[in-house]
């Protein structure tokens, strides 16, 4: 009994080990196969799959992809995320013989594997193909350009934008098709000018500011002569307009003058001489003016003379005519006449 449970514990012990052993062939043989038989490209890589060194699948997608063992088949991955590159400071002339130093960044991706690893082959190198590439473009796109559309104090000028633009697409075009890489951008990180250039650059600059302000200043006196002339052909046509008037007024004045003393004279001869000669005395005499004459001196001997040519009873007849003279007069002359007149007949009457 005893010998029959010792041989069943031997048999069941061996057909565990054998379980065992086929697990572990069968384990072999998995992790064999899926290192041997399959790939796998992981999120942001892709891979080109070489047979015996030469290329025989490309791979863009993640996933598990089947391949032979080596040293049949051997895969080749790269990273295909987005890369960011900056380029080296480049110096190179403009259009008007300008040198100026230029940094760029660049982003890109490996977009297509295969043509990647024919032409580059190694992530390594990747950099150095892509800054040849700017270096290129960027020679060829501002050599015909001027030194203004980079740098200038007129920002309608600059055309920063615009150049960055076209190296953008000499590079993108030429990356794409020659080493299997996709360009998302192409930016200027730095616009500098050479220590020799400096000088020229500014003297540049304060000549185009010069120009502008030599401009301005020119419209402002343009500006300022045109108000000037057109304030002098006003102003000529109110004095012309005024010294016309005045002319006017001062004619209008002498002829009512004039009829005034033609009235007069025709009214009373004696009172008329004796009114002329009333203003030569007024026109003599100022406010300021003290004089000590005889009554018997011209012009002042009028005030005798005419009352002794008058009538004994021509009171009346003299009230009469410088009555009426007085009212033909303006109301300040005529308060000034008989003012000076009662002033000189009352000065008349003290002498006699």
């Amino acid at each position: 009994m005893m010998k029959n449970d010792t041989m069943e514990t031997k048999e069941t012990k061996k057909r565990s080990g054998m379980w065992i052993k086929i697990l572990i062939a069968v384990i072999l043989l998995v992790i064999v196969g899926y290192f041997g038989f399959a790939c796998e490209v992981r999120e942001g890589s892709s891979a080109v799959i070489l047979r015996f060194g030469a290329p025989r699948a490309e791979i863009t997608e993640a996933g598990l992809y089947f391949k032979l063992p080596w040293p049949f088949e051997s895969v080749v991955t790269y990273d295909s995320r987005l890369q960011y590159t900056e380029s080296n400071s480049l110096e190179t002339t403009t259009k008007d013989n300008r040198n100026v130093i230029l940094r760029s960044s660049v982003l890109w991706y490996v977009s297509e594997p295969l043509k990647f690893h024919n032409s580059v082959g190694s992530m390594d190198k990747v950099e150095s193909y892509i800054k040849d590439q700017v270096f290129s473009a960027t020679n060829s796109v501002i050599g015909s350009y001027e030194m203004t559309a980079l740098v200038s104090l007129e920002t309608e000028s600059i055309k920063s934008d615009e150049i960055q633009a076209k190296i953008y697409e000499v590079v993108k075009q030429n990356c794409e098709s020659s080493y299997g890489i996709t360009v998302q951008d192409v930016s200027f990180l730095r616009i500098s000018l050479p220590t020799t250039n400096l000088e020229s650059v500014f003297a540049q600059m304060n000549a185009a500011r010069q120009k502008d302000i030599d401009s301005i200043l020119a419209k402002a006196e343009r500006d300022a002569d045109i108000l000037q002339s057109a304030a002098d052909v006003e102003c000529a046509d109110i004095v012309s307009k005024a010294e016309i008037e005045a002319a006017d007024i001062y004619a209008k004045t002498e002829a009512e003058v004039a009829k005034i003393y033609a009235e007069a004279q025709s009214a009373n001869l004696e009172l008329y001489k004796f009114l002329k000669e009333l203003d030569t005395i007024i026109a003599s005499v100022g406010s300021d003016d003290i004089y000590v004459v005889t009554s018997d001196t011209y012009p002042f001997n009028v005030l005798l003379s005419y009352s002794d040519t008058l009538m004994p009873n021509s009171d009346g007849l003299i009230q009469a005519d410088l009555s009426y003279m007085l009212s033909k007069m303006p109301e300040d002359e005529r308060e000034t006449v008989v003012t000076a007149l009662c002033e000189l007949i009352a000065e008349a009457g003290k002498v006699s």
